[in-house]
């Protein structure tokens, strides 16, 4: 932690937001340069963004939002021990945050709540003329993904999505792969969001992540909300983890689309299984009928004629995995396992270990930047996609990840909702650019290294 927080506290890392944007090289931020900050919500994953904003020199945290005054006392500590201002603090009601949002001294809010805020906080940050960072995903149906669209567009006020396994280091390196046509014209994609959740949907709040049987307000965490759509949605409520490096990779909202998918789930029987495991078949909430299916298969076509699956499988016990695969003409690599195929430059029908790949092709910034990444949180995605955010909200520029993203990639969660009710029929894909993904610019995310 000294290493990285000695480099941070003394540079702006203007650099840093290179592959966000480039223009950033032609600027070096002095101290009274310094961003506003709010946050709202502040739990497990607003926290680790606190954390992370604490450690920079051109943020001013100004404000703080949440309900549970446990977690407001938490971040007051941190703030605290960093030695900063104290914030001015909000959370008398859930709808406390749009006085916050009046705030002057705040320029840009990161929103980390519960799913069901995600779009009104966003759409009111927008409105308040606030840049708006929403962590994933970013809607929950339809209606609201073009809430974040229109919003935007009648506002001019920018949104990102922080999906922060876009900055993963594999997954810079394979993009990396894919503009150097590695792989060749790109074919199909697999991907997903593959974690065993059972012990955080339920809880019974002996431990901060004990094995019970509780959940919604009787849960701690995230057992008082997550689980909540486990009972009532039988969707893929989860997908922009893989889904958002995969979009990036295919040029998705600029020069190719998502069009269709269809969706279909299995049996729901793991999470009652948990319940009656640690709970005992007794437990009132061995009664609880799931309806979201424990392993649900979304596939996805594009503009450009490439296939997208994605799996969504969080209630059975397994061993964590974003299960991607890349695939082209030229060959293809699977992160499961950590190989990789190139025509012409691997065995004829074997494998490759994929590490001096990845090596080879790794991104500049992780090279430069990567040490003092690591404990940033999972793993240094979250230096990042934090460092682009905040570079982004500086300049009031449009970010990597924007409300057109945000809408696209949360968009599977209804549209498989819709599929799987009707017995895997296809549904469409709204065009959130309304015909601009034929023209809008590339990713800027490796510009500049080719």
């Amino acid at each position: 932690m000294g290493t990285r927080r000695s480099f941070i506290r003394n540079t702006s890392l203007a650099s840093a937001g290179l592959f966000a944007v480039p223009s950033f090289a032609t600027k070096i931020y002095s101290p009274a340069d310094k961003l506003n900050v709010a946050l709202i919500g502040v739990g497990l994953r607003g926290t680790n963004h606190l954390e992370n904003l604490l450690l920079r020199k051109d943020i001013n945290v100004t404000a703080i939002c949440d309900t549970d005054p446990t977690r407001i006392t938490i971040a007051k500590d941190l703030i605290n021990k960093s030695g900063g201002k104290v914030p001015q603090l909000f959370g008398d009601n859930p709808y406390d945050y749009r006085n916050l949002l009046e705030l002057k001294e705040v320029d840009a809010v990161i929103i980390a709540t519960p799913w069901l805020w995600h779009t009104r906080m966003a759409v009111d940050a927008m409105k308040a003329g606030k840049y708006a960072g929403v962590e994933v995903s970013a809607s929950n149906t339809l209606e609201e993904c073009w809430d974040l669209v229109n919003t935007h567009e009648a506002t001019g006020s920018h949104l990102m999505i922080l999906e922060n396994v876009n900055y993963r280091r594999d997954i810079l390196a394979v993009l990396n792969m894919v503009k150097q046509n590695v792989f060749g014209e790109l074919v199909h994609f697999r991907c997903g969001y593959q974690h065993d959740l059972r012990h955080v949907k339920f809880n019974d709040g002996k431990t901060a992540y004990g094995k019970g049987a509780e959940f919604g307000e009787k849960g701690i965490s995230e057992a008082r909300w997550r689980t909540e759509h486990s009972v009532k949605r039988n969707a893929d409520v989860y997908p922009t983890h893989g889904l958002g490096p995969v979009a990036v990779m295919a040029d998705i909202n600029r020069g190719n689309r998502f069009m269709s998918l269809t969706s279909h789930a299995t049996k729901a029987i793991g999470l009652h299984n948990y319940i009656v495991d640690v709970g005992g078949k007794d437990h009132p909430n061995a009664k609880v009928r799931f309806k979201q299916g424990d392993v649900i298969t979304t596939t996805i076509d594009t503009a450009n004629g490439e296939t997208i699956i994605i799996t969504h499988d969080c209630n059975l016990p397994r061993p964590y995995s974003l299960g991607f695969r890349v695939q082209g003409a030229n060959g293809l690599w699977e992160v499961d396992g950590n190989r990789i195929y190139v025509e012409g430059q691997s065995e004829p029908h074997q494998w490759d270990e994929a590490t001096a790949w990845l090596d080879r092709y790794d991104h500049p910034l992780w090279k430069k930047y990567g040490e003092y990444a690591l404990d940033a949180g999972h793993g240094g995605m979250d230096f990042f996609v934090l460092n682009s955010f905040v570079e982004s909200a500086k300049e009031n520029l449009v970010p990597p990840m924007d409300a057109y993203d945000a809408a696209a990639w949360s968009a599977v969660t209804p549209l498989s909702e819709a599929s799987i009710d009707n017995n895997g029929e296809p549904q469409d894909f709204p065009d959130f650019t309304r015909g601009m993904w034929i023209k809008r610019d590339p990713y800027k995310w490796m510009k500049e290294t080719y």
